[in-house]
């Protein structure tokens, strides 16, 4: 039985570099579907995609998320094959990272990007990659070497069960945690990352989508580890209590007097919001299990990829020899 494979290739803007980039899938990947998802842009975007052959359909609400969000509602495949539209990502690797999915049955597999060229991946970007990389490793126990990274391949059960709930370039970050906190396999294979052809402009914005994400880390960290996320809080309100609050026991000690009432007033409020805060991260954690549960299930209602019973058709990966 053939794979069915979808490449996805969110858009705005791109013009410039949209045609080599289908051209590219398409030369990779014979076989496969090659879907433009446009973002309102405002140039030749949709005319030119359409022109090299591939099928364009629109997003209209705008950024990355809510794209990503409508190509894995939409798109019926057996592989996803998602990368930019500004001929950055080298296509030629895209049969190696399916073959790579299929031969271990992953459930996704990133292509982290290797380059020399600073043009193409700037040096703030590359520490922030690394201080987010990290992070997610300490809150998860494990991570990728790149979660920015916008060239991946999933397996049907990966985009059918995934809640995609970011609207902005914050979503690799949301892939990444999705495949994380349940477990999925996983896997990288390194990558060329080129610098954007000649007219193209990049729309990322290093601090605004830096404070995006490390927004959307902390989010998620509340929502998937709350136990932990208001246990620190409440630890820091009992720290606080016990600040203002030892002195005034030892004075009563001593004195058998509470000269500092408002001060013990204080002490008793962050002692309680301590506690009220171990209450709320119990109940929550157990929420969170319940709708984790869930989601596995979800997950775990599509089949595998790869196995015996479905394999790449050899013909479609002629065109990445």
């Amino acid at each position: 039985m053939t794979t069915r494979i979808a490449i996805l290739l969110p858009c705005y803007n791109e013009s410039a570099a949209i045609a080599q980039t289908v051209a590219g899938f398409r030369a990779a990947l014979p076989d496969a579907t090659i879907y433009v998802y446009d973002n309102n842009s405002s140039d030749d975007t949709v005319a030119v995609a359409r022109a090299a052959g591939a099928i364009v359909r629109t997003e209209r609400m705008q950024g990355k998320g809510n794209v990503v969000r409508r190509m894995f509602a939409d798109v019926d495949a057996d592989i996803y094959v998602m990368a930019d539209g500004d001929a950055t990502y080298d296509a030629t690797v895209a049969p190696a990272l399916v073959q790579r999915l299929l031969d271990e049955q992953l459930d996704m597999v990133v292509g982290s990007r290797v380059t020399e060229v600073t043009a193409a991946y700037r040096r703030g970007h590359v520490l922030g990659n690394k201080a987010m990389t990290g992070l997610l490793a300490q809150l998860f126990g494990r991570s990728f070497t790149d979660i920015f990274s916008g060239y991946r391949v999933f397996s049907r059960r990966f985009v059918k069960s995934f809640p995609v709930l970011s609207s902005g370039f914050e979503i690799e970050t949301e892939i990444s945690v999705h495949a994380l906190e349940l477990k999925m396999p996983v896997g990288e294979i390194e990558t060329p990352y080129f610098a954007r052809p000649e007219g193209s402009v990049s729309k990322l914005s290093t601090y605004r989508d830096g404070f995006r994400i490390a927004r959307t880390i902390v989010t998620l960290y509340r929502i998937e580890r709350p136990l932990l996320f208001f246990g620190v809080i409440a630890g820091l309100l009992f720290a606080a209590a016990l600040a203002f609050g030892i002195p005034l026991v030892i004075t009563y000690m001593h004195t058998h007097l509470v000269p500092r009432l408002p001060t013990a007033v204080m002490a008793t409020g962050l002692t309680i919001l301590a506690a009220l805060n171990v209450f709320t991260g119990l109940i929550l954690d157990t929420v969170v299990r319940g709708r984790r549960e869930v989601r596995r299930l979800a997950y775990l209602a599509h089949r595998a990829p790869g196995g015996d019973d479905r394999r790449i058709d050899q013909g479609a990966m002629a065109g990445g020899a």
